[in-house]
């Protein structure tokens, strides 16, 4: 049995489109999102379905009526999965480094997504059968915390946290240079104009802010700390690239030529061998959709993290 969600809207403008209104209040974690489910009839209107682009009236009643579970055309695999915490309402991992998400093109099999079909029960729906659970994602070659949703409403929340910058997100990651302790990063990052696998800063573009601090410093590397306010495609690599301080083992933003610089052989060795970005997503602090308790998890960094940072440090960080 499906659970209807109804809203009566009360409009402080003369008017407004459904899929504006819906992302405005925090039913979706976008406007794209809300516009697929009003033309899959998921969103109604008086009752009835309508289009995205309508204009809604003082006094309207807006249904939402979450999706029919649908069968995945996902093959579950036996992955093994660093989990963190888990209950009836979500499940948070520490992602390895060099696994996808979900699935891609050239990449059908081997995912986080698959492992998690594999391990659970069940998973949200609002991402669409392609993407279970998922309310945000990291890039393939960065590891660390991830939170996954097993329920449509547990979906909902996180993404409505995510979307008002209510939780807090810490990396950590080594860079090339000497970068100084303390500072900022507020740009606008849209796609790149020559390469449309990357981003870049523009003049027009989504606002994206990173707050940097400088942990550690030796053999041409620096340990740094990134918070982030917003949670943007690339966000941190580009930040860092473009101030001049690329992120070791990062091969789009200029992470691998760097390394043959280094005096320290054993370093450059163990740098040359890398396959994956180091930047990992240290700590996710988020208040839990049911509870309504805050919640933090902290995961460990991976031994290629580790190792490099205990030769350029002389320090053993947390594993």
């Amino acid at each position: 049995m499906n659970l209807k969600v109804s809203q009566v809207v009360f409009l402080e403008e003369k008017s407004l489109r459904l899929d504006v209104f819906l992302a405005k209040n925090q039913f979706y974690l976008s406007r794209s999102q809300a516009s697929f489910r009003i033309n899959q009839k998921h969103v109604l209107v008086n009752g009835k379905g309508v289009k995205p682009s309508l204009l809604l009236k003082r006094g309207d009643q807006i249904t939402f009526i979450p999706f029919e579970i649908k069968k995945s055309e996902l093959i579950p695999e036996n992955l093994p999965l660093s989990i963190l915490f888990e209950d009836s309402h979500l499940i948070v991992i520490n992602k390895a480094p060099g696994q996808l998400v979900h699935p891609g093109a050239g990449h059908p099999r081997g995912t986080l997504t698959q492992a998690l079909l594999s391990h659970c029960k069940g998973l949200s729906q609002i991402g669409g059968v392609e993407r279970p659970g998922i309310v945000h994602r990291l890039d393939k070659g960065t590891s660390g915390v991830l939170v996954v949703a097993k329920d449509d409403i547990s979906h909902i929340e996180l993404s409505r946290q995510f979307k008002n910058r209510e939780i807090e997100k810490i990396y950590w990651t080594l860079v090339y240079g000497k970068l100084k302790s303390i500072g900022s990063i507020k740009t606008l990052l849209s796609r790149h104009p020559k390469n449309r696998k990357k981003f870049a800063s523009a003049l027009k573009g989504k606002e994206a802010i990173s707050h940097y601090r400088r942990c550690d410093e030796a053999c041409g590397l620096s340990f740094v700390e990134v918070k982030i306010d917003t949670g943007r495609t690339h966000q941190i690599r580009v930040h860092l690239s473009e101030l001049g301080f690329p992120i070791v083992g990062d091969s789009t933003y200029g992470g691998i030529s760097p390394a043959k610089n280094l005096k320290d052989k054993n370093l450059f060795s163990l740098i040359k061998n890398l396959d994956h970005t180091l930047l990992h997503a240290r700590t996710l602090k988020f208040v839990h959709p049911f509870s309504k308790q805050p919640m933090t998890f902290t995961a460990p960094i991976p031994e290629s993290f580790r190792s490099i940072a205990q030769v350029a440090f002389g320090k053993i960080y947390d594993s």
